[in-house]
């Protein structure tokens, strides 16, 4: 993969991960991941000159970032967020405008003027052909109460999707046609049989009330809780890159105080006449060394599990978003765990508290390893300090 569209794709998933709250469960990264994909596949099929497919692809990765800032003017957004990533990476101006027209191409009231507007428009709208629709549609329902706090019954849902499938959308490129446009056939049957269900019991769009979630439904968090869980493991995250990138400093100043002492200092002591220097430079090599050691050890790794078994997990009582407890596990026996992890909201709040617990348990040792690392360091440098001079006046007198 060409660097520059990795390191995109690095910035769209912290952006997401750092900015956009999970009450988007549609418009979100894994929506941008599909789209992306679904742009490379139209790209090839409709024979494009490379350039153009890669401004595509960065368009999509960009396409709905705005949501992070807003959800009105997100295409806005999104451009704006682009603009200010190509341009720290020295973009030319044409090319940036270019994404920013592929962006704006995705408003759903937009008609493409080119091919190139219309792959990332079939893109955006790739699910509308695929079998999955069904789900991908209940989480867009999802997002949309979740942020706009506005509920449809299903009749009104299946009202809405039929008309959108045969009033608003269609798909302009050939290859889109080809590969989706049966799908989507497929789907509004869905949505009109599903209709017809309701109208057949006699439940139309004044009498068919609201129906409660399912109680296997994914519960999505209160926006307070995840930003706070956000935010904090993002501070605890920091401090542990803070305290290893102080030691490493300890490391690399204590190295070079060796280093120095091993070529300079040491063969001097070989002389009688130098000997008075001997008890400074073990001093000073001492108390490098033991800094060297504590730094070491408070960077090194160190990973704290917990002993559960099955049982356990059945139970909820395990942590399954640290790698360390479920390292182990069957993928399939993993896969069914985090579904049911999902569903329970006080059973995800568990498992965050947890790990934020055992994260913080993991900097208190770093950090108390880190403050005795420089207590050695300070100490062993003023002891030599003192004792070089102490020496040098020794000998003169």
């Amino acid at each position: 993969m060409n660097q520059s569209l990795l390191n995109i794709e690095n910035y769209v998933f912290n952006l997401f991960k750092d900015n956009l709250s999970l009450d988007f469960t549609y418009h979100n990264f894994m929506h941008t991941v599909k789209v992306v994909e679904a742009i490379k596949n139209l790209a090839s099929e409709e024979a494009i000159t490379d350039i153009e497919k890669e401004k595509l692809i960065i368009a999509g990765w960009f396409h709905d970032t705005g949501y992070t800032k807003s959800v009105e003017k997100h295409e806005a957004e999104s451009i704006a967020i682009a603009r200010e990533y190509l341009s720290s990476f020295n973009y030319s101006e044409d090319f940036i405008q270019d994404i920013e027209r592929y962006i704006n191409a995705t408003d759903v009231h937009y008609e493409p003027k080119n091919i190139e507007e219309a792959i990332i428009k079939d893109a955006d709208n790739f699910h509308l052909g695929q079998e999955d629709y069904p789900k991908i549609s209940e989480l867009l329902r999802s997002e949309i109460f979740n942020i706009c706090k506005k509920e449809f019954s299903d009749y009104e849902w299946h009202l809405q999707n039929r008309t959108y499938f045969l009033n608003v959308h269609h798909y302009y490129t050939d290859s889109a046609k080809r590969n989706w446009q049966s799908g989507k056939e497929d789907n509004l049957i869905y949505t009109q049989n599903k209709i017809k269900e309701i109208e057949a019991v006699g439940e139309g769009p004044n009498k068919y009330e609201l129906k409660k979630r399912k109680a296997d439904k994914i519960q999505q968090p209160d926006r307070g809780v995840d930003t706070l869980f956000r935010i904090t493991l993002n501070n605890h995250t920091r401090l542990s890159d803070i305290a290893d990138s102080k030691a490493n400093i300890l490391l690399s100043v204590n190295a070079i105080v060796i280093s120095i002492a091993l070529s300079t200092l040491i063969p001097k002591l070989a002389s009688p006449k130098n000997e008075y220097l001997l008890l400074p430079a073990i001093i000073m090599l001492l108390s490098s060394v033991a800094s060297i050691i504590f730094a070491i050890l408070a960077t090194k790794p160190n990973v704290t599990y917990e002993s559960f078994n099955e049982e356990d997990v059945k139970n909820r009582k395990v942590n399954l978003l640290f790698f360390g407890n479920f390292h182990q596990m069957a993928l399939e026996r993993y896969e069914e765990a985090v579904q049911e992890l999902m569903k329970d909201r006080d059973y995800l709040y568990n498992s965050m508290t947890r790990d934020l617990y055992y994260l913080g348990k993991v900097l208190e040792r770093k950090y108390k390893l880190l403050s005795i690392t420089y207590t050695i360091f300070m100490i062993g440098t003023i002891l030599s300090v003192l004792s070089f001079a102490y020496a040098l006046l020794t000998n003169l007198n």
